[in-house]
Order: C-alpha cells, then sequence, then structure tokens
C-alpha cells in the first residue's frame, strides 16, 4: 500500500527524471556541436559599449581602459559608463581617459541601461554592447559580435569566463560558469534553441534593445536578463551564443557573496516562472521554443540538486538502518539518478577543469550548499532593489584560455 513518503518520493523522482534526462540530452548536444563561422565581415558596424556601475570605483578604471584599447576598428566604437554612486575623482579619470560618462541615481541596472538607451543619438549606432563593471573582453571579441551581426543575428551572447579562480569557491564560481554556458547556450544552440543571456557580454541590435528596455516590467525587475530572454521569446527573436568571444568576468570568491549572488538569481527564476502566466505571455504561440524556455524556468539550480541527493542519500541510509521501506523507488533507482547527473556534469565541464585543484575545491562544496540553503530562505517575492555584489580586481596579464 503506497503511503504518503510513497507518493511524494515517486513524485520526486519523476521531477528529477524529467529535468536531469533533459539536461543529459542538452549536454551530449553541445558535446558534439561545431560552430558554423560566419565569414568576415566587409561592413563594420558602430558600437555602444555600456558599462553600468554602481560603486565600484576600484575596478571600473581598469575596465574601461581595457574597453578603450579593444581591438575593434577606432573610432566605431564608444565606451559609455551609466555612473551610480561613484566617487567625484573616479568620473574624472573615466572622462579623462576617453569614456563617456552618465552620471544617474538608478539603484537598479535595469534603470540604469534604461537611462543609457533613452539618450543614446537614433543615428549613431547599430549595436548595443553591454558589460559589467570587471568585464574585460578578449582579443577580437567586437570583430566577432560584428561578423555575426552581420550575417542577420539580431541578439548576441559572448562566451563570459572567470578571469580569477583564486581560492575554492571562485573556482567552483568559475566551474558552475562554464557549465552554464554549455547547458543553456551552447547545448540549446545545438538542438535548434535559443541561447540564454548571462547579464553582461551581451550585444543587440539598437532598436530591439531599446524596444525591451522600453517595456516598464524590466525596470524594477532584479532579474533583467531574464526579463530580456522573455522579451526576446516574445519576439520570436533567437540569441546567438558566440563560443569564441571571450568575455572575462570576476568570479565570486567568499561565501557571503555568493549566497547574496544566489538570493538574486533565485527571486529571478521564481520571479520568471511565475511571468509563463501573466496577461501579456498569453498571446504567445506555444512552440518548442516557448516549452523549452519554459522547462529551463521549472529546473533546479546545481547546488540544490546536490542538497536533495544529499537528503535522499541521509533517507537510504536511515531506511536501511532502521529496516522500515519509506522511500520508493527502490535505492538503485535514486542512485542511478544521481550517477546521470554527475555524468552531465562532467560533459558540461570543460576538460580543463579535470584536475587536483578541482578536486581540492570540491572540499568547499559543502559551505556552499549551506549558502545556497540561506540563500532559499533569505529570498523575498516581490523585492524592488537590485542586490549589489561586490566586485574585487584581479589582473588578466595571465589569464589563459
Amino acid at each position: 500500500m503506497l503511503t504518503f513518503l510513497h507518493i511524494a518520493g515517486l513524485i520526486l523522482f519523476v521531477y528529477l527524471f524529467c529535468s536531469i534526462s533533459y539536461l543529459l540530452v542538452i549536454a551530449i548536444a553541445g558535446m558534439l556541436y561545431r560552430e558554423n563561422l560566419p565569414p568576415p565581415a566587409s561592413r563594420f558596424a558602430r558600437i555602444a559599449i555600456l558599462i553600468p556601475v554602481f560603486k565600484d570605483d576600484h575596478v571600473i578604471e581598469h575596465t574601461v581602459s581595457e574597453a578603450l584599447n579593444h581591438d575593434y576598428h577606432e573610432g566605431l566604437f564608444d565606451v559609455i559608463v551609466i555612473a551610480d554612486s561613484l566617487q567625484h575623482s573616479t568620473i574624472a579619470k573615466l572622462r579623462q581617459i576617453g569614456a563617456t560618462v552618465l552620471e544617474v541615481a538608478a539603484r537598479m541596472k535595469a534603470r540604469s541601461i534604461h537611462a543609457a538607451l533613452s539618450v543614446l543619438p537614433n543615428d549613431k549606432y547599430s549595436l548595443v554592447m553591454i558589460l559589467d563593471a570587471d568585464n574585460i573582453m578578449k582579443s577580437d571579441c567586437l570583430n566577432l559580435v560584428n561578423d555575426y551581426y552581420q550575417a542577420g543575428h539580431l541578439a548576441l551572447q559572448c562566451h563570459r569566463t572567470a578571469k580569477n579562480e583564486q581560492n575554492p569557491v571562485a573556482r567552483l564560481d568559475a566551474i558552475s560558469e562554464e557549465i552554464n554556458n554549455h547547458l543553456f547556450r551552447l547545448g540549446p544552440q545545438a538542438l535548434g534553441f535559443s541561447a540564454a543571456p548571462c547579464g553582461s557580454g551581451m550585444a543587440f541590435e539598437i532598436g530591439l534593445i531599446r524596444s525591451i528596455f522600453d517595456y516598464p516590467g524590466i525596470l524594477d525587475n532584479p532579474g533583467e536578463d531574464r526579463e530580456i530572454d522573455m522579451q526576446l521569446l516574445k519576439r520570436g527573436i533567437r540569441m546567438h551564443y558566440i563560443p569564441d568571444a571571450w568575455v572575462l568576468d570576476e568570479k565570486v570568491a567568499s561565501h557571503d557573496v555568493f549566497q547574496k549572488q544566489r538570493v538574486r538569481w533565485l527571486e529571478a527564476q521564481w520571479y520568471h516562472l511565475r511571468r509563463f502566466l501573466e496577461p501579456d505571455m498569453k498571446g504567445i504561440k506555444i512552440n518548442r521554443q516557448y516549452v523549452n524556455k519554459l522547462v529551463q524556468n521549472l529546473l533546479l539550480p546545481r547546488s540544490l540538486y546536490m542538497v536533495v541527493f544529499s537528503g535522499i542519500i541521509v533517507l537510504l541510509i536511515l531506511r536501511y538502518a532502521t529496516g522500515k521501506h519509506f522511500m520508493f523507488p527502490i535505492a538503485g533507482w535514486w542512485l542511478s539518478l544521481l550517477l546521470f547527473f554527475v555524468l552531465t556534469l562532467c560533459i558540461a565541464m570543460p576538460s580543463r577543469f579535470f584536475s587536483s585543484a578541482t578536486i581540492r575545491a570540491l572540499l568547499a562544496l559543502p559551505m556552499l550548499i549551506v549558502s545556497m540553503l540561506r540563500a532559499v530562505f533569505s529570498m523575498q517575492r516581490s523585492r524592488k532593489e537590485f542586490l549589489h555584489t561586490p566586485k574585487s580586481y584581479t589582473s588578466t596579464a595571465n589569464h589563459e584560455e
């Protein structure tokens, strides 16, 4: 006779089986995918590089210097810093080295970007590139973006990757970034789905990104990258992922910052799962792109999968220790799911991370799982402010791809 625990266990098993099967298929597709490069463009778009920054005076000057020295055609790109709560001395230095500085008091990344888009000259730029305050574009990044834009792509996501791995937390966050690239960008693209934006290292045709940020709901939305994803879905536009256009990103290096960042991500995911039920989404054609985005929003964060599997293992041990059969299905089925989950992560993780340094970094995983649980209990349903995660500075001189 099935008890409540048996039914709950069966529901959980079915959810895990479906979600992990989806991720495994995506991981295999990404592993087999080979990008068809567009021909080098003969025309060059004028690009506005927008860098919204909140208080991070200690990193923004280096970021702007690197952006201004990027190897795109001189005179065809401008660096525009959207300065929220920067010191006057920092603003003066940025202007002195050649950046345009727009001062705002937005306290929300989406509102800062909207303010900048509102004042850009209508006929000056074709493309808008959005960077975070700590992002560094690697060589040829903008040239690749231009190639894909001239080939007809209106929304582009560069390959955001870590520029720092100085401790176990930063290394695990770097691995997580690359797994995200594989499972939510490369793999879906291999199957004909839209790649997911990741908040920075994104480029858009200027009219498209303006129309997205003119949507009132994005302005008070702390998960603006997910709202961009929703708006692209509404317009039937697929975002294209460029594996070779690298943008270096500072990864979190402490448990506190990790927790704060995950709170923001969890709140954004919960909010945008509910977005599928809102009136403006009801007119969208329910096709394979729609279903794929809905499934992605139904997935747990990977660290929560680890929490769930840890709990299952504890229950299985209790089952065999007490002799009471309160777990269903049998242990072998649960362990098989765990095996497939680990296999999925291994496929999605770049080979350079299969090293002793990664094994040592895994020792920090239990504390990160605890931080993730704290993040779950710190969530707010209707947060109206952007949860800022402080940036740190890491030199990119010795970074290797």
